[in-house]
């Protein structure tokens, strides 16, 4: 699956929300697009697990959580989770 996965793909929780785009696959995770980016987290890129993607459905990539919930999963640059609370 992590070969189906290309560069200005949409990444889209379970539930249909946008979670990002897809800059480039970097080892075992997504590097969404800095323009993703956003409040304090604003000029970092974000990650995504690959084991969070359920699947590759045309030009988006859905994860198995919910928008919300992955947002919360989202690693920064560093490799810390984000704290989004």
């Amino acid at each position: 699956m992590k070969e189906q996965i290309k560069p200005n793909m949409d990444v889209i929780g379970a539930d249909g929300v946008h979670v990002g785009t897809v800059d480039r696959v970097v080892g075992d995770r997504i590097e969404l697009k800095l323009s993703d980016s956003f409040g304090a987290h604003r000029g970092h890129h974000h990650y995504i697990e690959l084991g969070f993607v359920a699947g590759v459905e045309g030009e988006k990539v859905r994860l198995s959580a919910n928008a919300d919930i992955a947002v919360t999963l989202e690693e920064e640059q560093s490799g810390r989770p984000v704290d989004l609370g």
